[in-house]
């Protein structure tokens, strides 16, 4: 009786910690996935750090909209500032418009704002209380990219490219798949798997 007893307690300490490690970690069991590569991503509006609402059709591009997931304090995201700012002064000349969106709980539409001033990010940051939309994308990485076309349909997901490090970059995954857009040919490589922090869900 006493062995059963310490197992049972054994196994729900385990659980508790098993929890505790989970909720630790940004995510939750559900996670919604990422919607497929040609889905209608539907129009949205949440606010930038200012307070002031856009939605996702009035942020759109004539060529499309790449919609990055960021973060305040992620070291990964981080390293991507700069090549973000250069994707959305290039891309958004060519009719693609850059969106960023934080999800995180834990960081705040004035950190968010400070952060933005202070790293030059030079597009639109969007705060999304309660990771409704980073749960609508099925996002969990910062920093995590999308992009969708003209008609809102999504044609890329995954990594900006293969490395934090620019001098061991060797593939452009985001920037391939919109020269090819532009350039109207296929995308070849659809999606790739992305890579950063855990987006801290609520």
């Amino acid at each position: 009786m006493k062995k059963q007893f310490a197992c049972s307690l054994f196994f729900a300490i385990f659980l508790v910690f098993a929890g505790a490690v989970i909720a630790g970690s940004g995510k939750t069991a559900d996670v919604a996935m990422a919607p497929a590569i040609g889905a209608t991503i539907d129009d949205f509006t949440l606010a930038d750090a200012d307070g002031k609402d856009h939605s996702l059709s009035s942020l759109r591009g004539k060529n499309g909209t790449v919609v990055i997931f960021i973060s305040v304090n992620c070291p990964i995201s981080n390293a991507y500032n700069e090549r973000m700012a250069k994707l959305a002064e290039e891309y958004g000349a060519r009719g693609i418009n850059v969106v960023g969106i934080n999800s995180n709980k834990s960081e705040t539409a004035d950190a968010v704002k400070a952060h933005a001033a202070d790293k030059h990010l030079n597009f639109t940051i969007l705060k999304d209380p309660g990771n409704k939309i980073a749960d609508l994308f099925g996002a969990q990485h910062t920093p995590e990219a999308y992009y969708l076309d003209a008609n809102n349909k999504l044609q890329y997901h995954g990594r900006i490219d293969n490395s934090t490090d620019t001098a061991k970059v060797e593939t452009n995954d985001l920037r391939d798949a919109l020269d090819s857009a532009l350039a109207g040919k296929p995308i070849q490589k659809t999606t790739s798997l992305a890579f950063g922090c855990s987006i801290k869900r609520v």
